[in-house]
């Protein structure tokens, strides 16, 4: 590992980046023509020390976790976030999705400007990437596991606790929805390894689903109309929209509700109530992406 190259291409492409793209303020006392070391650290996930010796050249090699959050927060395309991993003499991330994907930069750019909604964005296999404030407080944070239990089309049909987000009528909707999107998925990516053994996986644990994919329904969802459960402001009747990357791997999600509507009174609420895990289900497990 080259660590004074590591952290002079880290400085580099800090500088590169416009406070504006990341949803900051610049402010009047900037010093730099980029970000501050510390914006990036908070991007990222990691302590500002800790960032700070990587741009100096210092400390332990980075895991591909902390270099994947570094790629996102310093907005990196593919080449660039390619380079990152050889400067850390890293294996550079396969094509294939998982939560540690790389997120393209446009719907990074997107993200930062839906303030006021909640919005995230996920791959196709519904793993969350990255999500606003607002979709944390909606729906909760991603769930803290890897493998195929990281998305929620896998736990939709494997944990009871998954479909708490919505309300029990609704679910019969969401599972065909959920099978009919992955019939299309598995079209498009062909022979994938991930997409194969999800399926498999599935047909082999939950009747429920080998009963809807044997129906040979398909669909993308693109929009939808969801009720979700809030432990304090209770059923939220939002519509869903997406939209997709070139490649059709990661998707952009964010709810809207009509002016004026009772939903549209619950989503400003939610601004003011944040994370609190506020009068929580016990053993209810809200960490989803949708």
């Amino acid at each position: 590992m080259n660590h004074a190259e590591l952290g002079a291409y880290l400085k580099s492409r800090r500088g590169r980046v416009r406070p504006a793209d990341v949803g900051l303020t610049a402010g009047t006392r900037r010093r730099v023509p980029g970000l501050r070391r510390e914006e990036v650290a908070h991007l990222a996930g990691l302590s500002a020390d800790y960032y700070t010796e990587l741009e100096r050249g210092r400390g332990a090699q980075p895991s591909a976790q902390v270099l994947a959050a570094l790629a996102r927060a310093l907005r990196l395309d593919g080449d660039a976030r390619d380079h990152l991993f050889h400067l850390a003499d890293r294996p550079v991330p396969p094509a294939a999705l998982g939560p540690d994907a790389h997120v393209p930069p446009a719907l990074l750019g997107l993200l930062d400007r839906l303030t006021t909604t909640p919005a995230q964005i996920i791959t196709d296999l519904h793993e969350t990437l990255v999500q606003n404030p607002l979709a944390a407080a909606l729906v909760g944070p991603p769930p803290a596991v890897r493998g195929l239990a990281a998305g929620l089309v896998y736990r939709w049909f494997t944990d009871p606790e998954a479909r708490a987000l919505y309300p029990p009528e609704d679910h019969p909707h969401h599972s065909r929805v959920f099978v009919a999107d992955l019939q299309a998925v598995a079209a498009r990516r062909g022979r994938d390894p991930r997409v194969r053994r999800t399926v498999a996986e599935l047909r082999r644990r939950s009747a429920e689903f080998t009963a809807l994919w044997d129906t040979h329904d398909v669909g993308l969802r693109r929009a939808d109309h969801k009720r979700i459960v809030h432990p304090v402001l209770g059923v939220i009747d939002l519509d869903c929209h997406s939209l997709f990357s070139e490649d059709g791997c990661r998707r952009l999600l964010w709810f809207t509700a009509p002016p004026g509507s009772a939903a549209a009174g619950q989503l400003d609420l939610l601004s003011v109530i944040g994370v609190q895990d506020l009068a929580a289900p016990a053993g209810a497990d809200r960490r989803t992406d949708v």
